[in-house]
């Protein structure tokens, strides 16, 4: 039993090293096999842009050892083909011959590879001619202030419009560019926040900025009102007519840093009597003709104003 075993050990191990050497000598011959190779581009020209994706792969005709064979196949380096120089089939169909390449691409294979032929004899590109436009930014905003702030100028976009580049007939359909949505809440203070643009918008399109950086300025704001007298404008001179209110009450709301820059002389109240002549009204509208630019909002109240005619 004891030798059996023996026997049995002695005859694995001889197996093994015949494999090994059978697997040296045949690896050690040479082959001619077809390979795949992953590709990339290079030197598409500067006025053309990639419309539809090109061929990721092409196959090629090799010959070299057991080897070197093997290596390829486990090695997925690129090979990277040139695009510099093209020729055209139709408005944005291009293509160039991969024979013209053939001693690039033996430069890129490994040491001791020969290549014998790339099978894939013409390579097309689908390029769009390339233009470039400025289109405005849109904001995509959903700010919650906290109770009594609020923004005191308008948001500022920086840039507000952005360079595309791409081809014409998806440039020409573009006339502006969402940004993502900036969602901020409880807000009380100045901010200032980087903005994505909406990829979905940018498929075969170039920009020249990813994002942009809105700016918001945020005060506390209160509210303020006057008794301000009504001056009546248009009235013919042979009509005499009384106003049941002298005032009326403007409210407003500005500010806090503002709030004392306010005074009754801010605001002016007229009302035409021509616009309610005409539309055969038996009352006044008020209507405020002089104001702050600082104010925030603005009302008056009554809104209408009645009146009687002096016989």
């Amino acid at each position: 039993m004891s030798k059996t075993k023996k026997i049995s050990k002695s005859f694995l191990g001889f197996l093994i090293v015949s494999i090994l050497i059978w697997f040296v000598i045949t690896l050690s011959k040479e082959y001619t096999t077809q390979l795949t190779f992953f590709v990339s581009y290079k030197n598409i020209p500067q006025n053309k842009l990639l419309q539809k994706e090109p061929i990721k792969t092409i196959d090629a005709v090799v010959k070299s050892t057991g080897f070197n064979i093997l290596r390829s196949r486990f090695n997925k380096n690129k090979l990277v083909l040139n695009a510099g120089y093209l020729n055209r089939k139709s408005l944005d169909k291009y293509y160039f011959l991969s024979k013209n390449q053939k001693n690039s691409i033996q430069k890129q294979l490994h040491s001791g590879m020969q290549l014998v032929e790339v099978l894939q004899d013409t390579i097309y590109l689908n390029l769009g001619s390339l233009i470039s436009k400025k289109v405005p930014v849109i904001p995509n905003l959903e700010i919650n202030y906290h109770i009594g702030y609020d923004l005191s100028k308008a948001i500022e976009i920086e840039p507000d419009s952005i360079l595309i580049s791409g081809p014409k007939g998806k440039v020409d359909y573009i006339n502006s560019l969402k940004l993502d949505l900036l969602k901020l809440q409880d807000v009380k203070a100045d901010f200032s926040e980087k903005v994505t643009i909406d990829k979905k918008q940018l498929s075969n399109l170039k920009t020249n900025t990813g994002f942009v950086t809105i700016y918001g300025k945020v005060e506390k704001f209160t509210e303020g009102s006057f008794q301000i007298p009504v001056e009546i404008v248009n009235l013919p001179e042979n009509v005499k007519l009384t106003t049941l209110v002298k005032t009326v009450q403007v409210v407003y709301v500005v500010a806090l840093s503002k709030f004392n820059r306010i005074d009754k002389e801010s605001f002016r109240i007229e009302c035409d009597y021509k616009i309610s002549e005409k539309n055969n009204l038996n009352y006044l509208i008020p209507k405020i003709v002089i104001k702050p630019n600082s104010l925030k909002s603005v009302k008056v109240i009554p809104n209408k104003v009645d009146f009687l005619i002096q016989k």
